[in-house]
């Protein structure tokens, strides 16, 4: 008849194995997650929605040089901030 202990060293190695073989499984899905993840965050942008900056040339101007309160007819400062009073 065996005993439990011999039961259990039989068994052990079989056991490691398979928690080794667990470890190895799931250090691999994450790595292929991972590339995965990097792979559909890195895409490139597309050139029809990215600013072409000839065109707006002159409507970036305007927003970094000029008041868009001067602009309304509304009455400004030196500065271009509304003037009260």
């Amino acid at each position: 008849m065996t005993t439990i202990d011999e039961l259990l060293s039989e068994a052990k190695p079989l056991y490691k194995r398979k928690k080794r073989e667990k470890k190895i499984m799931a250090s691999f899905s994450v790595l292929g997650m991972l590339l995965a993840a990097s792979l559909f965050l890195h895409q490139p942008v597309p050139v029809s929605s990215a600013v072409i900056y000839d065109v707006w040339a002159e409507e970036i101007y305007q927003a970094e040089n000029g008041s868009v309160i001067e602009d309304l007819g509304l009455p400004s400062d030196d500065f271009g901030l509304l003037l009260i009073g």
